[in-house]
């Protein structure tokens, strides 16, 4: 048998990738009413050629926005919105799941009509929120109660259901880059001595409580979870990582969650610092990793066996046909910076395609 290739259709379960070339959730601050737009619709289905996109962080609750124009998941209007988003997907063909999201303490109380942020404890860092009026210094949070934690568990799993209303294909767990689960999951932000705090089986609880919420909704094989440790992104440290994160790669394989999602630390390069092979020990589902990689060394994975598929970000903002374009080993687009974040149009959907 031959080694899979980036452009290799993979079949896992009810899903059939058409390729290995996946599209890497984005935040592009384009739904100013917190609403999915016919222009996202638009952009969305420019990319339908991935082998499976993954959607911008998508609230899963009020309390859980922490940017501008960010999309939500929890009200009719937002609901109806990415119906038009599924809907042009899979008309050009393609599969697309919703990142479901919640900041946690990565916000300000401009966002809350004045009141805190919430995180699993009272313990700020250091950064800087862009809202509506401008950079502000975060926040301490307060810490949630019990009961709120409970909440929002069933504000996740509201998310999972609303998702499947508007038509997705799955749904993603955002317990990555430092928002709210994953300052659960970690002890530089997460000190608390109940059944929520402390131990690695008690930190990791919220994660995997917000996974079980979700794969009451749609099975495992149509849930992913998105995780990245060693990213130091929005203050995140914790004193044992690889203990941290092979456990939860372990629950997760014992749920037969469908995709774990692992976005590699800023040195995964480095040696010694990489969990990519330790957890593809453990975890038997689709494992897709996503790092600033580009053809080659997405491919070199691939072929090895150490992911089945790799997440591009940064490189699908130019090139809506990534894909074909990797396939005819055609010239990549520059990316417009300044577009990145907010707008219109431009730098958005007019990126030229193969003709």
């Amino acid at each position: 048998m031959t080694n899979p290739t980036l452009f290799s259709p993979l079949q896992k379960g009810p899903l059939s990738f058409k390729n290995r070339i996946f599209m890497a959730p984005m935040t592009r601050s384009r739904a100013p009413k917190q609403v999915a737009t016919d222009l996202m619709a638009e952009y969305y289905a420019q990319r339908a050629s991935a082998g499976l996109i993954f959607t911008e962080g998508t609230q899963v609750s009020e309390q859980g926005v922490g940017y501008i124009a960010t999309p939500g998941i929890h009200s009719e209007s937002q609901i109806e919105g990415w119906k038009k988003v599924t809907t042009a997907v899979h008309a050009k063909g393609g599969l697309i799941f919703a990142q479901l999201w919640h900041v946690g303490r990565v916000s300000h109380p401009d966002f809350h009509k004045g009141e805190l942020p919430v995180a699993p404890s009272a313990i700020a860092f250091e950064g800087q929120a862009y809202t509506p009026e401008g950079f502000k210094n975060v926040v301490t949070p307060r810490a949630l109660s019990e009961g709120e934690i409970a909440a929002t568990i069933s504000d996740f799993k509201k998310a999972a259901e609303q998702a499947k209303r508007a038509g997705f294909d799955g749904v993603e767990v955002h317990g990555a880059n430092g928002y709210l689960p994953a300052q659960f999951l970690e002890d530089g932000s997460n000190k608390r001595t109940d059944q929520w705090g402390g131990t690695i089986e008690n930190r990791a609880r919220f994660l995997l409580s917000i996974t079980d919420a979700a794969i009451s909704v749609w099975g495992p094989e149509r849930v992913s979870v998105r995780i990245s440790p060693r990213n130091p992104f929005n203050g995140m440290n914790d004193s044992n990582p690889e203990a941290l994160y092979l456990y939860v790669a372990k629950e997760l394989q014992a749920r037969k969650v469908g995709i774990l999602y692992v976005m590699e630390g800023a040195n995964f390069r480095d040696a010694g610092t990489d969990l990519a092979p330790k957890i593809r020990e453990i975890y038997h589902g689709t494992l897709i990793l996503n790092n600033g990689y580009d053809q080659q060394t997405g491919e070199t994975q691939v072929s090895k066996g150490l992911a089945d598929a790799i997440a591009y970000g940064a490189l699908f903002i130019p090139n809506p046909d990534l894909p074909e374009r990797f396939a005819q080993k055609a010239q990549l687009n520059a990316p417009d910076h300044a577009t990145f974040y907010g707008g219109d149009a431009k730098g958005y959907t007019d990126y030229s395609r193969l003709a």
